[in-house]
């Protein structure tokens, strides 16, 4: 289902999506972007900045620094801190993988990696939802609007991702968070 065309990646605007959650908020700035050096991420446990591949950090712990670093425009570190999941490729790492190859300028692989994370998880709307704005941005309406249905379909109504597409498909304005 590859929809790019190499005239179309020349024409998409870079906008910084923060990514990680059906969260209509942005994330709030912790000490992983506020103290930690580049490479080590905030740990509440022992308070102190570590490196994204400590043992003490979970996969949950992980996606919150790559949430924040992304919205911070930091995409490189989100991308270090990504390869430290441990989890393997499931659907929300490779949803987490296509924005940021997306954002990096690698858009032909992010989509791939959107793609597979709604392979390996149909139901994933927020993945669905970050390729339909992708898909505005490009001007597939069309094809937008099959994620915007496959969102309703897959129990999506009334949420953030929902309604992020809707409002890029009606307005032509993708979110920045």
């Amino acid at each position: 289902m590859r929809m790019i065309l190499a005239a179309t990646l020349a024409l998409l605007p870079h906008v910084a999506l923060a990514v990680g959650s059906d969260d209509s908020q942005p994330p709030t700035p912790t000490e992983t972007t506020t103290k930690c050096e580049k490479g080590t991420v905030w740990d509440e446990k022992t308070k102190t900045c570590i490196k994204a591949e400590e043992s003490s950090l979970n996969d949950d712990q992980r996606f919150g620094a790559v949430r924040e670093l992304a919205y911070a425009g930091r995409y490189d570190e989100a991308t270090a801190v990504l390869a430290a999941m441990r989890e393997g490729e499931t659907s929300r790492v490779m949803t987490y993988q296509g924005f940021l190859l997306r954002q990096t300028g690698r858009i032909e692989e992010g989509i791939s990696a959107y793609e597979r994370a709604i392979a390996l998880d149909p139901a994933n709307n927020l993945a669905r939802s970050y390729y339909g704005q992708l898909l505005v941005q490009m001007n597939e309406l069309a094809l937008a609007g099959d994620q915007l249905t496959q969102i309703r379909a897959h129990g999506g109504s009334g949420t953030w991702a929902e309604r992020a597409l809707s409002t890029a498909i009606e307005t032509g304005v993708t979110y920045t968070f």
